[in-house]
């Protein structure tokens, strides 16, 4: 899709610039634990204030549904963004009325100012035009860099795009051109490693990817429904038995498009689910009865980093095994690592997402040698399944 970025803007000193962002962070006592998602935003604010506009940020927090819910507030995330940003970031205690176009009217240019969380109004969730229209009334341009919301139909992410002058900012603009390049337009061949605990999460992910990607592996919790779904006895292991018809059909369409499915060719099993179990690997015809898979074998290390050597382009969801628990982390660590290091030499686009996705990249320290992760949660799974996003759509050209 064809999108104006900050490069299509111009003269924008004195401008009123609306950028919604993402400053749903974790914090505690009132303080942020985690400044990723701030630090992700801050080209976009710094190069926006550097060209004289005046910045005004709009952003949801948590889900107060229409009312005013103090430990939702964003007044306490403006001192982390002003530190990180390292100058001062105002706040106005809402997001639309006088009190907004108050404080937005005394900025000055370059000035950066925090809007309330949009979500005290009910407007925004049901993307109501009268509250896009106050949100619209304080702007004269509008930017999203929140890909991450881009999913939902709001007032501040696809109704306020309809108002005015629509731009994706640096955040969006990369995470759009690295999703581009990993299903849109990707080099071939494309290889796609999706985990996770269950099937029925990921049903929509599975179906279109195997018609988009040329080798597809499927590990953690869901691998052991397909085994499960071709008879291998998966003995006490995670297994929605259930899904079976949908493994199935699954693995035809995948047949159908010539989409290689690659599932454990060998299982650690553990009779506990806790750190430092005593296991075992065992063949797929020699699982006990009383024992759970927890982690892929060897083998099936080894026929995963074929792949990743074969591969052209990655799309990575979820984990291979239960990474939080040592050791069944080795297949996740192993497979992670050898993708960054094809990825840093030049042999592979890497593209990750998803939340234990990226806690899972984190653990096996290659988080920062992938081509790209998204931190975009269920904005990246939408995008995986193949469904439009509102926000971006409302940003074409």
């Amino acid at each position: 899709m064809a999108f104006n970025t900050l490069d299509n803007l111009n003269d924008i000193t004195g401008k009123r610039v609306l950028v919604r962002v993402d400053l749903n962070v974790p914090m505690d006592n009132g303080k942020v634990t985690d400044t990723t998602r701030i630090e992700r935003v801050l080209p976009t604010i710094r190069e926006l204030s550097e060209k004289g506009s005046k910045v005004v940020l709009l952003a949801h927090f948590g889900r107060p549904k229409g009312e005013r819910v103090a430990s939702m507030s964003l007044a306490p995330v403006a001192p982390s963004v002003s530190r990180l940003l390292g100058k001062a970031v105002g706040f106005a205690d809402d997001c639309i009325g006088p009190v907004a176009s108050d404080a937005i009217s005394a900025m000055s240019n370059g000035d950066v100012l925090l809007l309330e969380n949009t979500r005290y109004h009910k407007g925004e969730e049901k993307n109501d035009p009268a509250f896009a229209e106050a949100l619209a009334a304080n702007g004269d341009l509008y930017v999203n860099d929140a890909f991450s919301a881009a999913h939902r139909a709001h007032g501040s992410t696809e109704g306020i795009a309809k108002l005015l002058p629509a731009y994706a900012g640096r955040t969006m603009q990369a995470e759009l051109e690295a999703l581009s390049s990993a299903l849109g337009e990707p080099v071939r061949p494309v290889l796609a490693v999706v985990g996770g605990a269950k099937v029925s999460s990921k049903i929509d992910l599975l179906e279109n990817l195997v018609s988009k990607v040329d080798m597809l592996v499927i590990g953690g919790g869901m691998a052991n429904t397909f085994l499960a779904a071709k008879g291998v006895n998966v003995g006490k292991s995670l297994c929605e038995h259930d899904l079976a018809d949908t493994a199935n059909r699954i693995m035809s369409a995948a047949n159908a498009a010539n989409c290689e499915i690659v599932l454990p060719a060998d299982a650690v099993v553990a009779r506990e689910f806790k750190a430092g179990a005593e296991n075992e690997t065992v063949s797929l015809d020699a699982i006990p009865a009383d024992g759970m898979i927890l982690d892929v074998g060897a083998a099936s290390i080894q026929t995963v980093a074929s792949k990743i050597d074969t591969a052209k382009t990655l799309v990575w969801n979820g984990p291979l095994g239960a990474f939080e628990i040592e050791p069944f982390d080795t297949a996740t660590v192993a497979a992670a690592k050898h993708a960054a290091a094809n990825t840093k030499a030049g042999k592979l686009n890497s593209v990750a997402g998803g939340g234990d996705t990226v806690a899972a990249l984190n653990h096996a320290g290659a988080a920062d040698d992938f081509s790209y992760v998204s931190t975009a949660g269920g904005a990246f799974l939408e995008w995986l399944e193949g469904k439009e996003l509102p926000g971006v759509k409302a940003l074409e050209a």
